[in-house]
């Protein structure tokens, strides 16, 4: 796959990403705006962030590492891989309907275990709320699920762009449900919410997963594929046998994404016993979190897509040579965005916060803007090592990888809990942000060393040279839009919504032209690549 083909397979899927990110962001505002940042908007996203954890926990990971592979091998059946698919599809689908109804009966242990100091006297109120939110998002699990096998489906058949795209639709479908509570009541405190109103938010929130997955069905009909309902586990043993060391390495992932959760919400705990009012726990983390996502996402997501079946193929053709210089193209591709991304959001992380979540305190939305600076010094070998998991991937190896995760993930709760035995309640998730970026990067030379059991050495040079230039040129490029914001005052200067806008968009877009200047004259040749294709697009409209 050349570069100008991988741009190809993956520019659809960056323009969804894109929509997507954008009506997340819609989303997260409306949420923050009606929830606030403190223990209530934690008792709801700790509660919707529960039946992601458990999905991928019990087999998100799996399926998405082992589907697609396994997929593009059944494609020699006599049937064309149709009974695999069956199988696998009725097979999962029972597993995560059990796992539905075993977690609803369980949503106050599941509560106590996530948010533990949310059991602690004078605390019930928000206890309970969780719990009541728990047991109604739960059902995620169910078509997260079937998202995801119909998803891969159309990936393993050359249709990626629906994945992209259906998240758009769950987003709307919760944007309509939070707009429509925003207007009936501005802002809901813990004292004034309703059971109504809990059940509202709650369903609704279920309601855009269930929109998501079923968007899908007619995308996999068009594909070739007849699914039909299938049991027994014929010819299904490697699947499982390979998911069970995946489901090791997303166990080791969850168990760290515990602690975060863990650490956070006991910050926001503490934070309220001492009397403080701005929100520092579980919900800054998850909105600085999507926020540092969305350059992650709209390249790295694309490319991987699109390269993963790809590589599959070359793997199983023996063709290790050719892996190498796929994932050193797909690293190089996706520098251009992540390097500039992670300097512009260091540089302004609190200015852009400011400007994206307007409907709360300054106080509250320049603290996601501290913490957002602090995941974006992992956000390049973040990015970096996703690819090159992708890589285990392709060779079917999904014991060695597990090395890996565990050593970032053990880094990150030394790390988390370090930070809140030694660091002030209001600072803690600002240290989380840390913890996740230093876990990342020595993890990263962790990824490399464990990957040449496949494909021997990588000659990572011409990605260092090429991130060294992406890095000069962001530094020199960010540099005096950052200066002129300090001697204005403009970092500390309270403005009127469209004036905070203005500003973002002078720094952003003056730093970001700059920046796409000196990378010609560095002569980056995935910026040109990019212009070109899309250049050649535009033309061909």
């Amino acid at each position: 796959m050349k570069t100008n083909d991988l741009f190809k397979a993956s520019g659809i899927m960056a323009i969804g990403t894109i929509f997507s990110r954008i009506t997340g962001f819609i989303r997260s505002v409306l949420a923050v705006a009606v929830l606030g940042t403190a223990l209530l908007a934690d008792s709801y996203n700790v509660a919707n962030t529960m039946p992601n954890i458990l999905y991928n926990l019990l087999v998100g990971g799996a399926l998405t590492a082992v589907f697609v592979p396994q997929l593009v091998r059944s494609f020699s059946d006599p049937d064309g891989g149709d009974g695999f698919a069956s199988r696998l599809v009725t097979t999962i689908s029972v597993i995560l309907l059990a796992l539905v109804a075993i977690g609803m009966i369980f949503a106050p242990a599941l509560v106590r275990l996530y948010a533990p100091e949310f059991s602690t006297q004078g605390f019930e109120a928000e206890n309970q709320i969780a719990i009541a939110f728990t047991r109604y998002c739960l059902p995620q699990i169910f078509f997260l699920g079937l998202f995801t096998m119909l998803g891969q489906i159309a990936n393993s058949r050359g249709s990626f762009a629906p994945l992209m795209w259906a998240p758009i639709a769950n987003n709307l479908v919760v944007i309509a449900v939070f707009s429509g509570v925003l207007i009936l009541q501005e802002k809901i405190s813990v004292d004034s919410i309703t059971d109504a109103q809990i059940q509202l938010l709650g369903w609704g929130t279920t309601l855009g997963i269930v929109v998501q997955a079923l968007i899908l069905i007619p995308v996999v009909m068009r594909s070739g594929v007849t699914l039909r309902l299938r049991f027994g586990v014929a010819g299904l043993g490697k699947s499982f046998g390979l998911a069970g060391w995946t489901l090791v390495y997303v166990l080791i992932s969850q168990l760290g994404y515990l602690v975060t959760v863990n650490v956070a919400t006991s910050a926001a705990v503490r934070s309220a016993q001492d009397g403080l009012t701005t929100g520092v726990g579980f919900t800054p983390f998850t909105s600085a979190y999507y926020i540092m996502l969305l350059p992650y996402s709209i390249v790295t997501i694309s490319i991987v897509t699109a390269l993963l079946p790809h590589l599959s193929k070359l793997a199983m053709e023996n063709k290790v040579e050719d892996v190498r210089l796929q994932l050193i193209r797909a690293i190089r591709m996706c520098g251009v965005v992540t390097v500039p991304s992670a300097v512009a959001l260091l540089a302004f992380g609190p200015l852009i916060t400011e400007v994206l979540f307007f409907g709360i305190s300054l106080e509250d939305s320049r603290y996601i803007g501290y913490v957002l600076s602090a995941l974006s010094l992992g956000l390049v070998a973040f990015s970096i090592n996703l690819i090159l998991i992708r890589g285990f991937n392709a060779f079917e190896d999904t014991k060695t990888q597990v090395v890996s995760i565990f050593i970032i993930n053990l880094i990150s709760v030394a790390l988390s809990y370090l930070f809140l035995e030694i660091l002030p309640s209001d600072l803690v998730t600002v240290g989380l942000g840390v913890a996740f970026s230093v876990s990342y990067i020595f993890g990263l030379f962790i990824t490399i060393y464990l990957l040449r059991k496949h494909t021997a050495r990588i000659d990572f040079s011409a990605v260092r040279s090429q991130h060294l230039r992406l890095l000069i040129a962001s530094l020199i490029a960010m540099a005096p839009f950052y200066l002129l914001s300090w001697r204005l005052d403009w970092v500390n200067t309270e403005f009127e919504t469209i004036q905070s806008l203005t500003h973002l968009l002078v720094v952003l877009g003056g730093g970001g032209s700059l920046f796409l200047l000196l990378a010609n004259l560095f002569k980056v040749s995935e910026v040109n690549t990019a212009k070109s294709y899309l250049r050649s697009r535009l033309l061909k409209r």
